[in-house]
């Protein structure tokens, strides 16, 4: 008899030390002629964790006889396999519930081997059973019993599959059966230790097994997974198929014998497998597989109800994207967009929506590994047959190969996006971007590699587009004059006040389209973007706004306007008596009905930035007129107020010092600077009380 090691490590030195180890073992067992199986190289470079795998043929030693007790035949698992089966059973899973999970993959490949077998015509057994799972809880006597009438075993079998620890039987029937590729990808087991997992919730299992290829009577393999298992043959079991008898351990009697918590787990792991599963008469496992249909057969009813299924929704979807690939990786995915996201309710933070299976089996729930965190609204499934998963089959071992995953299901649903906001704009707008323009905002502003994507759907509101209208960045540009460079776009609550902003004066008078923006993450999207198509985004309060080629601060020869001399003088007055709060004021020409506004566009930048910052902290940021940096302000020395300023500040100094202040108060609320006006109270009832003194 002879054990076999065989480990799987990514690098030359561990591989050495393990080599070291396992001839020391070797030796300690007297074995004869210890050698060591290379490993394809394809595999070392998909195992990048060190998972070391060990096989021990677990029959009677060199020259030992089989112990006989009433009938049965006893044998004893070698030392090291029983070390092994200790490590299958408390330290490869990190949930007991994936028990379930195991165990019905198994009997599913059952049910795969059968159905190929009867269609080879090597079926012997005359048993015309439905194809199914069925499991069976007694509370009474503390058994949880996992049956199907899929191919069976014999005792031989018996004794290579369920007494050696990484034997996989359904990787042998592949490779050693003449199956097509739709049987191959049907088939589940890799590795061989899902079975055991039986022994985290079980103090012993009984497989009871009759092989559907042979007239062989049925036996049963009982085993309390320690040192020992026996097999006897079982009159009883009738008919072909394994039923495995799983005697439960005290501490986990209570949950699982009851068959609403077996139902979930089955739903949750098991859900599409093939074949009806059924928990005490009932069926659990509801939704087919529908991703691994082609897409022709499908029809909208079954799309909407899988999608409310994965979802847990009751909306329908408002896109979905069904599609398989080849190369670099066979994959199928079924992907919606659903028609309303809850953030902006005010809800939690949606997790991820798409879950990863291998095979039909749940590999990962609401994986993050799959979609970036902006898509996070993308519900569905994804499936492949060859992921490079770990042995519990609760992880994938290759970080490259999830990337490039990652990167083409990416790309596809951009690429979805794209296409539906060419095929129905009207749809797109009102219902996507309307709905989850925040998550193309904030991809923006994280997704660089796709950010040029991205930003070809972000849709805005514009002087120009009609009242609950949005267009996008390329329609913008598509009505720009061949001498206009940049993108403007202005910050605002609502396209009323937009309208209303002294920044939109200049761009009204020229016919000069502008984006509204209306919520916060706008300003860090554009400063992300940077530019678009070659042209630069600039915001309407920059102070470095040139328009037709004209300077906008060089100053107008209108007589109603102040001379230069007195512009100059006025601004050096204002200067001085405004020195806490400003870094300069000049003249402008860009303003037509407002006497001042201040253009340091960064610090109104900054101060939104520090609003949120200060709300998700939860604290009030304190004096926020206090904590403002000083502004750039501009005047229009046009305006009726600007030039009474200019003579009232030589016949009443304490008044014209109030009038300045309260004109600098008015430019930081339109440029939304001030997030409450009560703070200016006490300087608007000091205007109050020295007008009413100038009446006495």
């Amino acid at each position: 008899r002879e054990i076999t090691f065989l480990f799987l490590f990514g690098r030359r030195r561990r591989m050495l030390r393990a080599r070291t180890s396992a001839l020391r073992a070797l030796k300690s067992f007297k074995a004869r002629q210890p050698s060591f199986v290379g490993v394809r190289s394809g595999l070392l470079k998909q195992t990048r964790s060190c998972v070391p795998i060990a096989r021990g043929f677990a029959t009677q030693t060199d020259g030992q006889v089989p112990q006989q007790e009433n009938g049965q035949e006893k044998f004893e698992f070698q030392a090291e396999t029983s070390k092994l089966l200790d490590i299958v059973t408390n330290a490869i899973y990190t949930d007991k519930e994936i028990f379930l999970r195991e165990l019905v993959s198994n009997c599913a490949d059952a049910l795969e081997k059968f159905r190929h077998k009867q269609t080879t015509g090597e079926v012997v057994s005359e048993d015309d059973r439905e194809l199914g799972i069925n499991i069976t809880i007694d509370e009474e006597n503390g058994t949880l019993t996992i049956a199907d009438t899929g191919i069976g075993m014999t005792k031989t079998e018996m004794m290579e599959n369920l007494g050696t620890i990484a034997r996989s039987g359904s990787k042998k029937f592949v490779e050693e059966s003449d199956v097509n590729d739709d049987v191959a990808k049907n088939v589940i087991g890799q590795f061989g230790v899902g079975f055991y997992s039986a022994f985290m919730v079980g103090h012993k299992v009984e497989v009871f097994s009759r092989s559907a290829l042979s007239g062989e009577p049925a036996h049963v393999w009982t085993s309390g997974g320690t040192d020992d298992f026996t097999i006897t043959t079982a009159p009883g079991f009738d008919g072909h198929g394994t039923r495995i008898v799983i005697h439960l351990k005290e501490a986990e009697k209570a949950e699982y014998t009851k068959p609403a918590t077996v139902k979930d787990i089955i739903k949750k792991y098991s859900n599409y497998v093939g074949f009806p599963v059924k928990v005490n008469g009932e069926q659990a496992n509801e939704v087919s597989a529908i991703w691994t249909r082609d897409k022709s057969s499908v029809t909208d009813e079954e799309y909407t109800e899988f999608y409310r299924f994965c979802a847990h929704a009751f909306d329908e979807p408002l896109y979905k994207l069904h599609f398989k690939t080849d190369a670099p990786i066979d994959l199928k995915a079924l992907l919606f967009v659903p028609s309303f996201q809850t953030e902006k309710a005010g809800m939690a933070r949606m997790k991820p929506g798409v879950s990863l299976h291998s095979r039909k089996v749940l590999l990962e729930q609401n994986s993050d590994k799959l979609l970036p965190d902006w898509m996070r609204f993308v519900k569905g499934v994804v499936d492949s047959e060859d992921l490079p998963i770990s042995l519990s089959r609760e992880t994938m071992q290759d970080n490259r190969l999830l990337l490039t995953i990652k990167r083409a299901l990416t790309r596809r649903v951009l690429k979805l996006l794209t296409d539906e906001a060419k095929k129905n704009p009207d749809e797109f707008n009102e219902k996507f971007a309307l709905e989850f323009g925040s998550f193309l905002k904030e991809g923006v502003c994280q997704d660089y590699e796709n950010q040029a994507e991205i930003a070809k759907l972000l849709r805005f509101s514009s002087s120009q587009s009609e009242d609950g209208k949005m267009t996008s960045l390329d329609e913008y540009i598509s009505r720009c004059t061949p001498e206009q460079k940049e993108i403007y776009y202005l910050s605002a609550p609502s396209k009323k006040l937009a309208e209303a902003s002294p920044y939109f004066e200049v761009f009204k008078k020229k016919g000069i389209e502008v984006l509204f923006l209306y919520n916060t993450i706008d300003d860090f999207v554009m400063s992300n973007l940077g530019e678009y198509q070659g042209r630069k985004f600039v915001a309407a309060e920059s102070g470095k706004l040139e328009l037709d080629g004209e300077d906008s601060k060089d100053t107008d020869d209108d007589a109603s306007a102040l001379s230069a001399d007195e512009s100059e003088s006025l601004i050096d007055w204002m200067k001085q008596e405004l020195d806490d709060v400003v870094t300069k004021i000049t003249p402008t020409k860009r303003l037509e009905e407002s006497p001042a506004i201040v253009v340091d566009h960064e610090s109104a930048a900054l101060r939104r930035m520090m609003k949120m910052l200060q709300q998700g902290a939860g604290t009030d940021g304190g004096n926020q007129m206090d904590s403002l940096p000083k502004q750039h302000m501009e005047i229009n020395v046009k305006h009726p107020i600007v030039k009474e300023l200019n003579q009232v500040r030589n016949t009443n100094p304490k008044l014209a010092n109030a009038i300045s202040r309260q004109l600098y108060d008015n430019a930081l609320i339109s440029a939304g600077l001030v997030d409450d006006p009560r703070i200016m109270l006490p300087r608007l009832n000091k205007l109050l009380e020295t007008l009413l003194e100038e009446r006495k």
